[in-house]
């Protein structure tokens, strides 16, 4: 496949597709990146035009920076995938504590909001001057960082950065699929900028519990991400161990999961400790988050197939708690070897 055509490749996808679920998972850090460009129009200016044009233009520029951050590293991680292939991919702890920071600094933001002092000293230092530079260091920053939080789709897109077999090819990829995301992304941005400089100073409470909220959401994703967060996890049903629980004609112990679109069935399943197993994950028109399997214990990243079956070697688990998850931390699962 030409240059072109990988490039053409990444952007359909980012365009089609990617946009919404890369939003889904990297909203803490593109809400981050926007909230030093959210500040209302002074009292004195309220309602002019000029005023807005100011509020305008401080929300493009941060959105432009994390964007163009983002193009950069999504960029220079193609290249490398398509020169060293997929051992450069950052494993789920990584990833897990990159969207456990970004939670946290949400969370700061909101006790900011509802003047909670501590936070405020952290936010509120040299705010002023900070929010009004064109080249702010944090919306860049944390643009730079989504490389290391990739949906199930930009896996996808990093996969053919692989098999591209070049530097420019999986370049072009990673690049296209960026800038195929970009419409949404900026749309998705500008307007959560607009919602924050809307409602601060007005409805400041119901702002700092929509961003807790948010970071609730985004902690939540990256513990499990990571393999740490306690999912308690649901017992598994006598029935499913019949079902999804077998042992091949060679003595392999077969647990089959499938990836629907909105989670894993069976989620939570029983299964004998020190045999081999042989993790079998099935789809059948699946096009979710839940195609970027990830055990995080592992360290592994497996990208599904819209339809068909995966098999993942387990070697011969001892006793404990498997756990699983797609690659975003939304939707978990895990095996209990007893």
């Amino acid at each position: 496949m030409g240059v072109a055509a990988l490039f053409l490749a990444g952007a359909g996808t980012g365009l089609l597709a990617g946009g919404t679920t890369c939003a889904a998972v990297q909203l803490g850090l593109l809400t981050g990146a926007v909230s030093c460009g959210c500040e209302a129009p002074g009292e004195g200016a309220a309602g002019t035009e000029s005023a807005h044009r100011e509020v305008r233009a401080g929300l493009v520029r941060p959105v432009a920076a994390f964007l163009a951050a983002k193009l950069v590293s999504h960029t220079l991680l193609g290249a490398l995938l398509g020169l060293a292939g997929g051992a450069l991919q950052p494993g789920p702890r990584l990833r897990g504590a990159i969207l456990a920071a970004a939670a946290l600094m949400l969370a700061v933001f909101a006790l900011d909001l509802l003047g909670f002092r501590p936070a405020r000293r952290l936010v509120r230092r040299r705010e002023a001057e900070e929010c009004r530079l064109p080249r702010s260091g944090r919306p860049a920053a944390l643009g730079a960082a989504t490389v290391l939080l990739p949906c199930g789709l930009t896996l996808s897109a990093e996969l053919l950065a692989v098999s591209s077999g070049s530097a420019l090819g999986g370049a072009a990829v990673m690049a296209g699929f960026v800038l195929g995301t970009a419409p949404l992304f900026g749309l998705v941005g500008v307007t959560v900028g607009r919602s924050l400089a809307a409602v601060r100073g007005r409805l400041t409470a119901v702002l700092a519990v929509g961003l807790l909220a948010v970071a609730g959401w985004t902690l939540v994703a990256g513990l499990r991400l990571g393999g740490w967060f306690p999912d308690g996890g649901a017992a598994a049903a006598a029935s499913d161990a019949a079902r999804f629980v077998s042992t091949d004609a060679s003595g392999t112990q077969i647990v089959t999961v499938w990836a629907l679109d909105r989670g894993y069935r069976p989620s939570a399943l029983s299964a004998r400790a020190g045999v081999r197993t042989v993790l079998v994950v099935k789809t059948a028109g699946t096009r979710g988050h839940t195609r970027a399997f990830t055990i995080p214990s592992l360290g592994r990243d497996v990208i599904l197939p819209e339809t068909g079956e995966t098999r993942i070697d387990l070697g011969a688990p001892g006793p404990g708690r498997m756990r699983f998850v797609c690659a975003s931390g939304h939707f978990p699962g895990a095996v209990t070897f007893r």
